[in-house]
């Protein structure tokens, strides 16, 4: 049977990639703990060493994200909400902890004309026009 699913927007990557350099000993120690069968391997490890960091520290990062007015999450800026931004003669101000995704419909010019900064402690994807467009504008 033939079936007539048609994919609207790609699916963003669920995770970023990082690469994290570990002295011998304590990359010994991780091994250990997988090989004893604590953790399944090297990234379960590190994984769930991040969360209870992030646990540990849910307070300051509560306070700080609230201070600092981040968005949290996955925040996704389509060629339309754009041109409304420029409609109405106002500028964005770009503050994601998370994934902010601008589409990849959205011209260099477009993204000049309607974003003021970007902030974003986590990812940004867009197309490299764009990020070369906003770099001046990027911290």
């Amino acid at each position: 049977m033939e079936t007539n699913v048609r994919e609207l927007r790609p699916k963003p990557p669920e995770t970023e990639k990082i690469t994290v350099n570990l002295g011998y000993v304590d990359l010994g120690h991780v091994d250990l703990m997988v090989q004893e069968g604590f953790y399944s391997n090297r990234t379960d490890f590190i994984r769930t060493a991040i969360r209870n960091q992030l646990e540990r520290h849910a307070d300051v990062v509560k306070q700080s994200t609230a201070r600092k007015s981040l968005d949290l999450g996955l925040r996704n800026y389509s060629r339309e909400d754009l041109e409304a931004v420029q409609r109405a003669g106002e500028m964005l101000h770009i503050n994601v902890l998370g994934l902010a995704s601008i589409a990849q419909d959205v011209t260099p010019e477009l993204a000049r004309a309607t974003i003021a900064s970007v902030s974003v402690l986590g990812a940004l994807h867009a197309s490299p026009a764009v990020k070369a467009a906003l770099a001046d504008r990027t911290r």
